[in-house]
């Protein structure tokens, strides 16, 4: 795992992740923090292009909070898409994967990555 800048946990978040507090009013960086202590939350420049196709497609969703939410991270360059891209930042990176995606979170695991998901609509779980 990597331990970024002055040992913290690098954290690579997808779409849903960062849409997260918009649906469940949950604080990730207060979450985070109780977890793993010093952290740094990156966002796989895939993550950004398709928070902006979904703001544009879908005016009502938490897409236009979730990007402007990830302003606030470090983006990481990665090419391809979707699932492929997220995991693909969070191998490169040595990183835990903050997602509820469960088929995402299972393909993590199986590359020997530690994720993160909500649980129990209230706070968040180191898997």
């Amino acid at each position: 795992m990597d331990h970024g800048k002055g040992g913290r946990t690098v954290v690579v978040i997808d779409a849903n992740g960062l849409i997260m507090p918009f649906q469940f009013s949950i604080n990730i960086d207060i979450e985070l923090s109780r977890l793993l202590g010093g952290f740094e939350i990156v966002v796989p420049s895939s993550v950004v292009v398709e928070l902006k196709r979904v703001a544009v497609e879908q005016k009502a969703s938490g897409a236009k909070g979730a990007l402007k939410l990830a302003e606030k991270y470090r983006t990481h360059r990665i090419d391809g898409t979707g699932d492929d891209a997220v995991l693909a930042a969070a191998v490169e990176l040595g990183a835990v994967l903050l997602t509820n995606d469960a088929g995402l979170r299972r393909r993590a695991r199986e590359a020997g990555l530690r994720t993160i998901c909500l649980r129990g609509r209230s706070h968040l779980e180191l898997a």
